[in-house]
């Protein structure tokens, strides 16, 4: 018991003192799965492969993806040294800043590594309270507290998470007011019961322990069970299990999505593991381990629409990770319609053009065809898409944008069907993919050689809504000018109906298409110009026979 007026000495920690990872030495070349023995034989958390640190977790999780024969070095992370003597402070600043180990140099190497259990690093150490009051409307934050609630009531806990919560830290207007929550509990039960109290209704996804509620007040709210992901195969979706929300933060793509705020106090606590917020701050954009590409590819996509819209660059760990998964191509349990799901959401982004630039230059689309190049012409094409996908809205015409976009990453025949049927296309558009990159050059050649308006219009009368598209995108100004022509011509252009050329004296039958097709071809090249020279034509075309 302590004594009242005692003077009690100060406990002051050194790092070494606060070491509880043990590190194994190891040669510069070792393989994944031989280090993977050494670190079990020692019980060692790191292996130093000569300068390179590896995690024992990284090692564990290549091994399972069946990437033993990797050299360990590939999974180096850049961790933080201190010498024995440093203060418990600045082992702990350096944690708190998104290090997964601080390691301890000794005069013979390191002496081992401090985790975050040792340093004593708190989960939620900082309010959000602030941001959320200026970031979002009072009956959000009512909301929030009631998803709170909810959970309290069923003995689990509720945060906030996604892209909501970068936003709100960033001092950002969030792009979107979906809410994204995580429940340390049972989150599709917390989900019906959120259902019933708003009004809405639920859709669940058993597999993935998700629920959206969909309100008629707020939108759609996705909640989750917090949970850890296993990858069994490289690229292939995951095994999921319930988990804590230290571990649902762990198994994301970037630490800029990796926060999540509390929604059982007032306080809003922010968690933020893994340096998230210093990451807005400093502009960089970082994966969580040296395999976060090779277990879920599209994370590609989405780093580069990341970088694109909230400014920030890749750090170098980073740039290594991406490197090593496109060296690993094919992935034979990615499917190519989550690439498109991908590819969907860049060009909904208003510097697509870009995005897919980076990705073109970084040889991302290779995770369609291991052979894919990225020429000249796709780069051009690729950098004009944006535009041409603007014209044909503006223009009213119901254009696949992926189709679109599959047909600009297309050169050689062979290879467009294959890239064509990797997305995803399949019956009746994936015949327009192939018509128009079959065709298309040959149509745009015929449409500028084309004399009358009507010549014109006939070559492109047949054409779908995503061929036009095309045209207006790899053609010459000629051909733009014909196509964007042909696209604001107005369907009513002849007055008479077919009812009034049959009320003419016109039989029914394929003869009123015929004199339809004539009068319009007439229209177009100025020959007529009012509904009574229609009717005089009818007259004409009935009185010649025909």
């Amino acid at each position: 018991m302590a004594k009242r007026a005692h003077v009690y000495p100060q406990v002051s920690l050194a790092a070494t003192d606060l070491v509880d990872v043990a590190v194994a030495a190891a040669p510069a070349g070792v393989g994944v799965a031989e280090a993977l023995v050494l670190a079990r034989k020692r019980n060692a958390g790191v292996i130093a492969a000569g300068a390179a640190y590896v995690l024992r977790d990284d090692l564990v999780r290549a091994t399972s993806l069946g990437l033993g024969a990797l050299r360990a070095a590939q999974l180096s992370r850049a961790l933080p040294g201190v010498d024995p003597a440093a203060s418990e402070a600045k082992v702990r600043r350096l944690l708190a800043a998104g290090a997964p180990l601080v390691v301890v140099r000794g005069s013979r190497g390191a002496a081992g590594a401090v985790s975050g259990r040792a340093a004593g690093v708190r989960l939620a150490d900082a309010s959000a309270a602030g941001r959320v009051t200026r970031g979002l409307p009072g009956e959000v934050q009512e909301l929030l507290e009631t998803i709170g609630r909810i959970a309290e009531e069923q003995d689990g806990r509720a945060y906030l998470v996604g892209g909501l919560v970068r936003d709100l830290w960033r001092g950002a207007t969030p792009a979107r007011r979906d809410l994204d929550i995580v429940v340390e509990g049972d989150g599709r039960v917390l989900a019906r019961d959120l259902a019933r109290a708003l009004g809405g209704s639920v859709v669940e996804h058993h597999r993935f322990l998700t629920a959206s509620v969909d309100t008629p007040r707020f939108g759609r709210i996705d909640v989750a069970t917090s949970r850890s992901e296993r990858y069994e195969a490289p690229g292939a979706l995951p095994r999921v299990l319930p988990a804590g929300i230290a571990a649902d933060l762990r198994r994301r793509d970037f630490t800029v999505n990796a926060m999540a705020i509390e929604l059982a106090s007032r306080d809003f606590g922010l968690i933020d593991p893994l340096g998230g917020r210093l990451d807005l701050a400093r502009r960089r954009l970082r994966v969580l381990h040296p395999l976060s590409y090779v277990e879920d590819p599209t994370r590609i996509f989405r780093a580069a629409r990341y970088a694109a819209r909230l400014g920030l660059s890749p750090d170098g760990a980073t740039t290594r990770a991406q490197a090593l998964a496109l060296r690993l191509v094919p992935y034979a349990a990615l499917s190519g319609q989550r690439i498109a799901a991908e590819l969907e959401l860049i060009l909904s982004e208003s510097q697509a053009g870009p995005i897919l630039l980076r990705l073109g230059r970084s040889g991302a689309f290779r995770l369609l065809d291991p052979g894919y190049r990225f020429t000249t012409p796709s780069r051009r094409r690729l950098g004009a898409l944006p535009e041409a996908l603007a014209w044909a809205r503006g223009r009213g015409l119901d254009v696949d944008a992926v189709g679109l976009a599959a047909l600009a990453l297309a050169d050689s025949p062979p290879a467009a069907g294959a890239l064509f049927t990797r997305l995803g296309f399949a019956g009746g558009p994936l015949a327009v993919l192939e018509r128009a990159h079959a065709h298309g050059g040959a149509l745009a050649a015929r449409l500028a050689a084309a004399g009358a308006p009507s010549e014109r219009a006939r070559e492109l009368r047949a054409c779908a809504p995503l061929e036009l598209a095309w045209l207006w995108l790899t053609g010459e100004r000629e051909v733009r000018e014909a196509v964007d022509w042909f696209a604001g011509l107005d369907p009513r252009i002849v007055s008479l109906s077919g009812d009034d050329v049959v009320a003419l004296g016109v039989p029914r039958g394929p003869a009123v298409a015929r004199v339809l097709a004539e009068m319009r071809d007439a229209r177009l090249d100025g020959r007529l110009a009012s509904r009574a020279m229609e009717e005089a034509h009818v007259r004409q075309w009935i009185a010649r026979g025909g």
